[in-house]
């Protein structure tokens, strides 16, 4: 597996090794032991699939109290991910990272506990899949709006389809002085 590092902190872009012939291909998205000598030692504990159209933009999401951990990865058609930096103790703090994720490619990003995640469809249909290290709760859910100025993600989507809830995320420094346990 190919590891490339980015600008945020244990971030990382993956490219699993991929045989391919005249009938298909084949290849390891996740291997327990692999991934341990990589630093992601972590449990995951659920698995999730999504299935979008072109322009919706889900995120960015994180979780508050106990934070996920993402290995995410698309199995079909392509979509633009954004991890960033929430803790404010941090260098790179309102900083982001973004990567294309298709089925050509088929790279896997590591978006490690403390992050906020989100991507946004750039082919006509994407199935998006990602592992988790903590499951899911609605309750503990925070995000940051996605096109806050102050960190300047440029979507390769002008006008993407939002849910009401993330249209309605504040910015990430609306969060000053709040403390984000998972950050």
């Amino acid at each position: 597996m190919n590891v490339i590092e980015t600008a945020l902190p244990g971030v990382l872009i993956l490219e699993p090794k991929v045989f391919g012939d005249h009938r298909g291909f084949f290849l390891e998205s996740f291997r327990q032991n692999q991934f341990a000598e990589l630093g992601i030692d972590l449990d995951f504990v659920q698995d999730n699939h999504s299935r979008s159209q072109y322009g919706v933009l889900r995120g960015l999401h994180f979780q508050i109290t106990q934070p996920q951990g993402k290995l995410v990865r698309v199995s079909r058609g392509s979509v633009f991910d954004v991890a960033v930096d929430i803790n404010p103790d941090s260098d790179t703090y309102g900083q982001h990272v973004g990567v294309e994720l298709n089925d050509d490619n088929n790279r896997l990003f590591w978006v490690p506990p403390g992050y906020a995640h989100g991507f946004v469809v750039t082919s006509e249909i994407a199935d998006f899949q990602y592992k988790c290290t903590a499951y899911y709760k609605p309750e503990d859910e925070g995000g940051v709006i996605w096109n806050d100025p102050d960190i300047g993600i440029q979507w390769p989507v002008a006008e993407p389809t939002l849910s009401q809830k993330d249209l309605a995320l504040p910015r990430l420094k609306d969060y000053a002085g709040k403390e984000l346990v998972g950050a």
